[in-house]
């Protein structure tokens, strides 16, 4: 039978066999989490025994791919050198720390171009993949959807795929798509989901899709602001999120939740979306 591969954001602060129990005790089979500091840039020391366990939990229960997140801070088209100096080195960092859990996945935020303008957003943070990305990793790193707040790049999937087509190691590169951002994007995944999936391999191609951020939005249609709101408790809705998990070109993907929640609540949105599941 079927199974629906979701999970929520969970806090790395306790390690890796914290991060799997959390996961269990919410049904979930798949979780994401901060590789350090979201708003810093300190790591954690990984303790190999602690990898090792999580390991077993994950076999045991057939957790698919994960989902690391890098920090907030991390903005690979900054203005300032130091800045992209940063970005460079933390992404580097944190691929070598994948490397322990090797196979699963490293998103990002592409970065915001804070007045230098999109394409020049865009040439930076292709540069700073190019000089990070080697075949040598075991993880795929994972372009987010952004919602187009301020001047965040990434906001439409051309300036995505624009970014992607500057790469030279694009078998290292995939896409994550945020359910919210796209909305608060402009696009109608309410109205014109099958339009939306159709657009997104138009432009990028379906094989890049690799994860899913699931969540509500708290704003109408092309907002642009990036408000997350709890499963149902947005402007898209429990029907329509439900649909994308549905959905035949998207329902074998990894679906992280990032709703304003608590473990508690995650299990029940995870529990909803799977009597949906069909």
């Amino acid at each position: 039978m079927e199974t629906l591969t979701i999970g929520s954001h969970i806090s790395s602060a306790k390690g890796y066999e914290a991060m799997g129990k959390t996961a269990v005790y919410m049904n979930a089979n798949t979780f994401a989490f901060f590789t350090r500091n979201p708003r810093g840039g300190k790591a954690k020391e990984i303790k190999e025994a602690d990898v090792e366990k999580y390991k077993e939990i994950a076999k045991v229960h057939q957790f698919g791919k994960i989902v690391a997140h890098a920090p907030y801070t991390l903005n690979a088209c900054a203005a300032r050198e130091d800045l992209r100096e940063f970005a460079r080195n933390t992404m580097e960092d944190d691929l070598k720390r994948m490397e322990y859990i090797p196979g699963n996945y490293y998103n990002f935020h592409p970065g915001s171009h804070v007045g230098q303008g999109a394409q020049t957003g865009i040439e930076k943070i292709a540069q700073v993949l190019n000089e990070v990305l080697d075949r040598k990793w075991n993880t795929m790193v994972l372009l987010e959807t952004m919602a187009g707040k301020g001047t965040e790049v990434g906001r439409t999937f051309e300036e995505l795929r624009e970014i992607m087509d500057r790469v030279k190691c694009q078998e290292k590169l995939g896409v994550c798509l945020d359910t919210c951002h796209v909305w608060d994007g402009g696009y109608d995944i309410v109205g014109d989901l099958d339009g939306v999936v159709q657009e997104f391999d138009r432009v990028i191609g379906l094989e890049h899709l690799k994860a899913i951020h699931l969540n509500d939005s708290k704003n109408p249609l092309g907002s642009h602001k990036d408000r997350h709101a709890k499963i149902g408790e947005g402007e898209i809705g429990l029907e329509a999120l439900s649909a994308v998990t549905r959905h035949p070109a998207l329902r074998n993907l990894p679906f992280i939740l990032e709703t304003p929640n608590d473990e508690d609540g995650w299990a029940q949105e995870i529990r909803i979306l799977r009597e949906r599941f069909v």
